[in-house]
């Protein structure tokens, strides 16, 4: 099966964040310029040979800005939620609340939006499978799912294994009858020998020592 892929790379913007239950300053409100990489798959390109549309993904970069661009992302479960609410009121934060906040959380939002993106613009033609999300050039997090269509396919692809087939009753005594058969020819037959006396043989063989053949005869 032919797998293609292509990778898009776009500025999500200036975000404030903060981890409300960590022990460092991670606790404080604080700021990265937030950067994601996107990795689209598709089993057959498009019309261009092109796995997605470039082009075609404004639109999802609309949607990831509208999110992040100076704004500020807070936990549902963050204890001040209610406080960052009243700045948003009062104007001085736009604020998004989401189920979880940091680069990993990102990864994962942005992979879900792009997914749907994708699916929705190329008519299920092509997928996202993977997103990386940079706060700067030394950290960065990822987010990828095992996509159902493609392993939907591939396990339709993959060939069963021929059913084990099972021997009948007449197969099976069959079986036992040549088995006893060709035990009973395998069997040593019983040595027939003359009167003792009667028969002469001669046996060759070299002498080692004097390196000379030499005949010897018996009687049995």
């Amino acid at each position: 099966m032919q797998i293609f892929n292509s990778t898009k790379i776009i500025e999500l913007g200036s975000c404030a964040f903060r981890q409300p239950r960590a022990d460092s300053h991670c606790k404080y409100l604080h700021g990265y310029r937030l950067t994601a990489k996107f990795w689209f798959e598709s089993n057959e390109l498009d019309t261009n040979n092109w796995v997605v549309d470039f082009g075609a993904l404004k639109g999802l970069k609309n949607i990831l800005q509208e999110q992040f661009d100076h704004t500020t992302c807070i936990s549902y479960s963050d204890p001040h939620v209610e406080t960052f609410k009243q700045l948003a009121v009062d104007g001085v934060c736009d604020l998004r609340l989401m189920d979880g906040v940091g680069i990993e959380k990102f990864a994962q939002y942005c992979y879900h939006v792009a997914n749907k993106h994708v699916l929705d613009i190329t008519n299920n033609r092509c997928w996202c499978v993977r997103v990386e999300v940079f706060e700067h050039e030394n950290n960065s997090a990822v987010y990828s799912e095992v996509n159902e269509q493609l392993a939907a396919t591939l396990k339709e692809e993959q060939p069963e294994a021929a059913p084990e087939e099972q021997p009948t009753a007449e197969q099976e005594a069959e079986d036992i009858a040549s088995a006893v058969e060709n035990k009973q020819q395998a069997a040593p037959q019983p040595v027939q020998h003359d009167k003792p006396g009667t028969l002469k043989t001669t046996n060759s063989w070299v002498d080692p020592k004097y390196r000379g053949r030499t005949s010897n005869t018996w009687l049995f």
